[in-house]
């Protein structure tokens, strides 16, 4: 008697807890579509940048001026572009903005999807632990605005997930599953595979260490580890050997994470948005309910997924910032060691009833409290893509625009959502909206060989870079700042003839390089506090001359 009323109380607690469970996923989805829906182009770094190219790619190419400027050849790129393939497919029936806004969605919500499947998976059902995990879907790689990458690592999670539920059926099924899985993930974006091996690692290796201790256990799993790996390096290889080398790709220095802060400040890009200091205080409750759950070993583990998260977090620490034409390889690894380092554990399998309320209320404010903290920088952040939508309002079609930006000397904390990670700014390619919204000409949306099917074509190559970031307006006034400048925008050469416009962002707060100075060649056609917009006269004097006080050393001062 005293078994089935255990049985009962623990269906009960179970029953409980998926409640619990698929209310608060179905309240965070919730919330992320008002998010979207209520502010379109938030403070994330690529995003519009993505938007536009997406623009182009689904039709906008064939509206003037850009059949003279643009050109497609998806030779140019086989990985990373999975939403290039969507905006080419689904942009031109959907229309671009729902589509955009539809992958944000998917970019925020697959990666702590997928790892609350692969915990359903392992353990079998529904916890608490798996609100607890909605926590990653901000992070640095997110605000960073990296699309493909967020919805490749959550495809990744997911299939990992499924080829568990597999893992019973015959070999060649399994194996055949695996590369349409790797096949997929390599065109979303190579990361993407990469996370997925290393799941398919860690699950082959099985969820205790007991069967190691025996030679043929070890075996079949060195066997199981060994296909795995061919069936997701096969089409990795067969893709990449369709693919063009990115330009410059073995030049230029590496930068790494060479001292303890900075590997430090790496790792807490797994969490890191905003201001990192609100981060880790959202995180707090979480941390203790880990800390108390291992104290009390009250907890289960998948001993395969715990190696496979060590492994990434010995990768966070080890890989560079930079290198290969590639930016912040090591915010890659930090988010996939902690999707799935949550995905392997299970705090507390046992609650009663009232502890069970009580954790999920600790747990739902630290989820939904920081969530609320994403969307009020949400909110700061889309009046400032509205008020460059406002100036854009006034460049007629056809136009060239130059983006420049004002940088402070320090990082203004009253902006909180117009900077993250190491001071990069968000609100870098807001200009580019002037090609979707203007039909204006940007000299840095994304055409690197290699990453993107978008080309430039000749003439307007030579004023275009394929990534770029925005200098300070204080180059238009300060020749040394103005040569300097151009080892990385080289398209500034030129610029009082090449450009017909100079978009100024950033104006509420003065540059640390030249001031409020603008050159005597910009004459205001429209300005709100965040934008300005400038007419260049091309007949004017040289606009290099110095206009107020010039800092000397461009790159070091950034």
């Amino acid at each position: 008697m005293d078994r089935i009323t255990d049985l009962r109380e623990k269906d009960e607690r179970g029953s409980l807890e998926k409640r619990l469970v698929r209310a608060a996923i179905a309240a965070f989805l919730l919330l992320t579509t008002i998010l979207i829906a209520c502010f379109p182009f938030p403070p994330l770094l690529d995003f519009p940048n993505h938007y536009a190219r997406m623009w182009l790619l689904a039709g906008g190419i064939d509206q003037a001026p850009f059949p003279a400027i643009y050109e497609v050849d998806w030779h140019r790129a086989v990985t990373n572009v999975g939403i290039d393939l969507m905006a080419r497919w689904i942009g031109p029936v959907l229309g671009v903005s729902l589509l955009a806004h539809c992958l944000l969605f998917l970019a925020i919500t697959l990666p702590p999807l997928g790892a609350i499947a692969l915990n359903s998976s392992l353990f079998g059902r529904a916890h608490l632990w798996q609100i607890a995990i909605l926590f990653l879907a901000w992070c640095a790689t997110l605000i960073g605005g990296f699309i493909n990458f967020q919805i490749g690592l959550g495809l990744a999670l997911l299939l990992a997930a499924l080829d568990h539920r597999l893992a019973a059926r015959k070999p060649a099924v399994v194996f055949m599953v695996r590369v349409l899985a790797a096949f997929l993930l390599t065109i979303v974006h190579i990361f993407a595979t990469g996370f997925y091996l290393a799941l398919l690692w860690g699950l082959a290796f099985g969820s205790t260490m007991e069967p190691w201790r025996q030679r043929t256990a070890r075996l079949a799993a060195l066997r199981r580890i060994g296909m795995a790996t061919l069936a997701v390096v096969l089409p990795v290889l067969l893709i990449a050997a369709q693919g063009q080398p990115t330009p410059d790709a073995n030049q230029g220095m590496a930068m790494w994470n060479a001292n303890p802060v900075l590997i430090a400040l790496n790792l807490l890009t797994m969490i890191s948005t905003y201001i990192p200091v609100v981060d880790v205080l959202f995180a707090i409750p979480i941390i203790l309910i880990v800390t108390r759950a291992l104290k009390a070993r009250q907890y289960r583990i998948h001993a395969g997924l715990c190696l496979a998260t060590l492994g990434l977090l010995l990768l966070a620490t080890l890989s560079p910032r930079h290198i290969m034409a590639t930016g912040w390889i090591s915010w890659r690894f930090p988010i996939m060691a902690a999707l799935t380092g949550m995905a392997m554990l299970l705090p507390w399998p046992l609650l009663a009833p009232r502890r069970t309320l009580l954790l999920a209320m600790i747990v739902c404010i630290a989820v939904f409290g920081r969530s609320g903290w994403i969307g009020y920088n949400w909110w700061r952040g889309n009046k400032d893509a509205q008020a460059v939508l406002t100036v854009l309002s006034h460049v007629p079609p056809g136009a060239a625009i130059l983006p420049l930006t004002h940088i402070p000397d320090n990082r203004p904390l009253e902006f909180p959502s117009r900077y993250y990670a190491w001071n990069e700014d968000t609100f870098r390619h807001l200009a580019t909206l002037a090609v979707p919204f203007s039909n204006a000409f940007v000299p840095t949306i994304f055409t690197a060989k290699g990453k993107q099917p978008l080309a430039v074509k000749d003439p307007w190559s030579r004023i275009a870079v394929p990534e770029g970031s925005l200098m300070t307006s204080a180059v238009l006034t300060c020749p040394h700042l103005l040569q300097e400048a151009l080892i990385e925008v080289p398209y500034l050469r030129h610029w009082q003839q090449d450009f017909d416009y100079v978009l100024i962002l950033n104006t509420d707060i003065a540059d640390v390089f030249g001031g409020n100075a603008v050159p005597q060649a910009l004459k205001p056609v429209a300005q709100t506090d965040f934008a300005q917009l400038y007419v260049i006269d091309k007949k004017a004097e040289r606009g290099a001359a110095a206009i107020g006080h010039c800092r000397a050393h461009l790159f070091e001062e950034q």
